[in-house]
């Protein structure tokens, strides 16, 4: 990915999910006759706009049906309507809280040095960059100052002081523009909230002190300040002592946990209690019956894989029984289950599961590369002998 790209997508994501981005990956087929190349433009061009109408469809989806979720998890869809004259109060209250400009100066907080800093380590400046255009480890480039490391880099680009200008005058005025369209469905949603929460008294009060200069100064500021980086370095600080109380109270909660009886499986029930069971469902009691069975023939060979691997035995064991509890599995339904050939899933799974694949894929290949690169660099430090 360009260094462009990767500047917009990492701005883009403060306000919208990074898979709005991620148009589907579908390979073209092999013509037989090479096209014309003015031709094959506006066939790229085409295909181009295709791909990005499907990434948004995709996106649009997604959140229809992120929508529909929160709003049975919340059930946003069955409060009572807000009466008029409360609704009013409490829009003047998130117009006063929320005005123009307001979450475009909270990312200034937030981004104005990590949105620089971003440009340095995407734009080469980094240690890391700088170790591998280089080859020189990179505990000796963190020991060199600024200025050298910026003499490094601009022998490498001699325009990137240029290209970061660029970049920040390019995507700054996308990134602002878009807040301000969050604006206003933001102050309406909290305009709801609001009248929901405070009475027209205390509202009337809220806004009679935010008509006032400090009032109006902090109704100015008060998003901002939630990312101020003091703010931010504070909250960072905060974490290691609250992950240290979770992890120094784990034996305990362990044990607690502990004191409760096992969660039931189907295995577990008895014929009565499956019989029970399938009435509540209004399904054949025989299909329970058929998922109990395979149920028994998985565990039974699981207890198989555990005792082999207690054994000392090793992979090769547990690999065997792994592969025995599957081919118990199979055998219990009767034969291989069908919805595991991707011939007889919907074009849209499919999709998903083949991108997440190459995507594991990658992940594995990029961990590998660096593995070897500090293996590497732990040679150079002290030579095998």
């Amino acid at each position: 990915m360009s260094n462009w790209k990767s500047i917009l997508l990492a701005g883009a994501v403060a306000i919208v999910p990074a898979h709005a981005f991620a148009a589907p990956k579908k390979e073209a087929p092999l013509a037989v006759v090479v096209a014309p190349a003015e031709e094959q433009s506006d066939q790229s061009e085409a295909s181009s706009e295709a791909a990005m109408a499907d990434a948004k469809a995709k996106m649009q989806k997604e959140i229809d049906e992120a929508i529909k979720l929160i709003e049975k998890i919340f059930g946003v869809d069955k409060l009572p309507a807000v009466p008029p004259a409360q609704l009013a109060l409490a829009q003047q209250t998130t117009t006063a809280l929320v005005p123009p400009g307001s979450l475009a100066k909270m990312i200034d907080n937030m981004y104005g040095k990590f949105f620089k800093g971003l440009m340095g380590e995407l734009g080469g400046m980094s240690d890391l960059m700088l170790s591998i255009k280089t080859g020189v480890e990179s505990e000796k480039i963190e020991a060199l100052d600024e200025k050298s490391k910026a003499a490094i880099a601009d022998m490498f680009d001699p325009q990137r002081a240029q290209r970061e200008e660029q970049m920040t005058n390019v995507i700054k005025p996308l990134i602002t523009e878009a807040l301000g369209d969050l604006e206003g469905p933001m102050r309406n949603g909290m305009a709801y909230a609001y009248a929901r929460k405070f009475s027209a008294q205390q509202l009337g009060e809220m806004n009679a002190f935010f008509a006032t200069p400090t009032g109006k100064a902090y109704a100015d500021e008060w998003m901002a300040l939630q990312a101020d980086p003091e703010v931010m370095l504070a909250m960072v600080k905060a974490v290691p002592p609250l992950i240290n109380k979770f992890m120094d109270r784990g034996p305990e909660i362990e044990g607690k946990m502990k004191d409760l009886p096992k969660e039931r499986q189907l295995s577990d029930f008895t014929d009565a209690e499956l019989a029970k069971l399938a009435k509540l469902m209004k399904v054949d009691v025989k299909v329970l019956k058929e998922q109990r069975d395979q149920w028994n023939s998985v565990d039974d060979v699981t207890e198989a894989v555990e005792a082999a691997d207690d054994s000392g035995y090793g992979d090769d064991a547990s690999a065997a029984a792994t592969d025995a509890a599957a081919a118990a599995a199979d055998a219990a339904s009767g034969d291989w289950d069908p919805a595991y050939d991707r011939e007889n899933w919907s074009e849209a799974d499919r999709t998903r599961v083949e991108e997440l694949e190459a995507t594991a894929s990658e992940a594995s290949s990029a961990a590998y590369d660096a593995e070897q690169a500090a293996i590497a660099n732990a040679r150079k430090k002290s030579p095998k002998k």
